[in-house]
């Protein structure tokens, strides 16, 4: 059976209870997620065969990891198990005007010790369809880098899809390379490419753009220089995220095919319970909807914003969330009410 395969670092996550600010906390919730782990987790749940490729150290954490995709229905058939660490982030949640707050603990993990020729891509892709990645694995080391690349490439020769979450994360990017000068040419084999312009044009080197993403008459034109820059790409798409507090969201979302913009208006989310992969959300529902068949690019977008906003009802990294909630939220029932 064809498969969807995802690469990334798959992190423990340990957050603060109730709210708490990690001054006050004496204890945290262990978890793990990491937005490519949270992408194929929530292909998993939508009943599509979804891999996760990684490396974590062989040790009692790196295996609770394992247990972790087990129980999730996440192939890890090619999980390296190599290294010296797991990759940790902290996590003090926010709410009301006060907002969330995220401390990396990353460096010389088993992923950001990763070198090019460790993994076999080709025997790797064999039966693989997609392949997913974003902008957080090049940004943890050079060789992370290079490894992420090499894996590009290679599904790319295999005539397989790509897409990327472009995930901006400031505080990773400390290796001495900007992103600009890392990203382009990897970019340039991605089919689909989620992110803001902003952000999209910085990774590319172009200019700045300040997109007003009210006037739906004037963004074609600026998605149109990213079809220039990545000449593979067939769908560009944008989270618009709205954020009136830490606990109220307005999550809506554009699909640009470069000839057609889709469109979602915005939904209220609200209370948030936890905000922290509501794009991962996006992306796999994304991806979900432009595999179904027949092919409709505005239903793909309805079904990416609407697993979005779910997301932020659930604690954790994982958007734990069925189809048919989904359709539901789609159809416009948003009443919440108890299903007997």
């Amino acid at each position: 059976m064809k498969k969807i395969v995802t690469f990334g670092e798959i992190l423990l996550r340990l957050s603060t209870e109730r709210h708490l600010r990690f001054s006050q906390a004496d204890s945290f919730k262990a978890t793990y997620g990491g937005g490519e782990f949270n992408v194929a987790v929530s292909l998993a749940n939508y009943g599509m065969n979804t891999e996760y490729v990684t490396r974590i150290p062989d040790n009692e954490i790196g295996n609770c990891a394992i247990k972790e995709m087990r129980k999730l229905n996440v192939s890890h058939n090619n999980v390296l198990l190599e290294g010296d660490r797991m990759g940790i982030y902290f996590l003090e949640t926010g709410t009301s005007t006060r907002a969330s707050n995220i401390v990396y603990d990353r460096a010389n993990s088993s992923m950001a010790t990763l070198q090019k020729g460790m993994f076999d891509w080709k025997t790797i892709l064999k039966d693989a369809y997609w392949f997913h990645w974003s902008g957080i694995t090049p940004a943890l080391s050079e060789s992370t880098a290079e490894a992420c690349l090499e894996a590009i490439e290679i599904a790319h020769e295999m005539g397989i899809t790509i897409s990327t979450d472009l995930n901006y994360r400031s505080k990773l990017w400390k290796y001495g390379k900007n992103p600009n000068e890392i990203m382009p040419k990897m970019l340039q084999y991605s089919t689909v490419i989620l992110g803001d312009l902003t952000t999209a044009n910085f990774m590319l080197g172009l200019p700045d753009v300040n997109p007003d993403y009210t006037n739906l008459d004037s963004l074609p034109q600026l998605y149109q220089a990213l079809f220039v820059h990545c000449p593979n790409l067939k769908y560009a798409a944008t989270t618009l995220r709205y954020s009136l507090s830490a606990s109220h969201q307005r999550i809506g979302g554009i699909l640009y095919d470069g000839k057609k913009l889709y469109n979602a208006e915005a939904q209220e989310v609200t209370p948030v319970v936890d905000r922290v992969g509501s794009g991962d959300a996006f992306m796999g529902g994304l991806i979900y909807g432009l595999n179904e068949k027949p092919l409709n690019e505005q239903r793909a977008l309805n079904f990416a914003v609407a697993a979005c906003c779910l997301k932020h009802t659930i604690s954790g990294d994982y958007n734990l969330v069925t189809k048919e909630e989904i359709e539901k939220l789609i159809g416009g029932d948003f009443s919440g009410k108890v299903s007997r």
